[in-house]
């Protein structure tokens, strides 16, 4: 026969088994005992939650992903685009993110819209779609420095996708093609300009040596006899002439 010490020692042990708690490596329990919160947070491992005086809230530390939905952004030279972003945070003081804040999943999400519209509403077009990387840290500080007192740390804020009305992307279109015009131009006019210098030098050192302009129209000839032409005429100047003969030509004796 089951006596009344045995039945007591029997739901002490049941109650003592059914307190114990498990927690995960990466999960922390904020114990509430009659409606005071502990000095320290427990876990991981095996807690002891003696119910119905305390009560446990598990939070996870790892690192949580959380995506900003698309938002409506104007920017500063008054184009209007829709901008998602993608946000990387975790929890480090389990405490302060129970007591602080009544949901800190959905208080960083909104914060992160709001500052998403805010930061980006402050930059130009051009300066959003070249300079993410200053835009991402820049986010990154700003809902980092509010998330703070929440115990939540964001580690990573990355704009995913600008999306541009038809309009605008037609005109980025015709800029990029306008400005690869004038780099084409430019260079062009750089080659021009180098080969104009190059000329003037050729041409100076011909007119300070004679046997280079022998050479060139040498050259030359030999160029156009290898294309095997039938007939080459090749004007030979009267300075050659009297380069290759030596002697001064004859002046024209004055008609009488």
């Amino acid at each position: 026969m089951i006596t009344f010490p045995v039945i007591v020692i029997g739901l002490v042990v049941l109650y003592i088994l059914n307190s114990i708690k498990v927690l995960r490596e990466y999960e922390r329990g904020v114990i509430f005992r009659l409606g005071r919160v502990l000095a320290k947070d427990k876990g991981p491992g095996i807690i002891l939650v003696f119910a119905p005086i305390d009560r446990i809230v598990k939070v996870s530390l790892r690192l949580l992903t959380m995506d900003v939905p698309p938002q409506d952004v104007i920017t500063k030279d008054n184009v209007s685009v829709k901008v998602n972003a993608v946000l990387y945070f975790r929890v480090i003081n389990p405490s302060r993110a129970i007591l602080e804040v009544q949901d800190y999943l959905y208080a960083t999400s909104q914060l992160a819209q709001t500052t998403l519209r805010s930061i980006l509403g402050q930059v130009e077009l051009d300066d959003l779609l070249s300079e993410r990387d200053k835009l991402n840290t820049r986010l990154q500080e700003i809902i980092d420095m509010h998330t703070d007192p929440w115990g939540v740390k964001v580690q990573l804020v990355e704009l995913k996708h600008v999306d541009l009305p038809e309009n605008m992307v037609r005109a980025i279109a015709r800029q990029a093609e306008a400005e690869r015009e004038r780099r084409a131009k430019v260079i062009h006019a750089a080659g021009e300009l180098e080969a104009s210098d190059k000329l003037t030098q050729a041409a100076d050192i011909i007119s300070r040596n004679p046997q280079a302009l022998q050479l060139r129209y040498l050259g030359t000839l030999t160029e156009i006899a290898s294309e095997k032409n039938s007939t080459i005429v090749f004007p030979i100047p009267i300075e050659l002439l009297k380069a290759l003969a030596g002697t001064p030509a004859p002046e024209e004796k004055p008609r009488s």
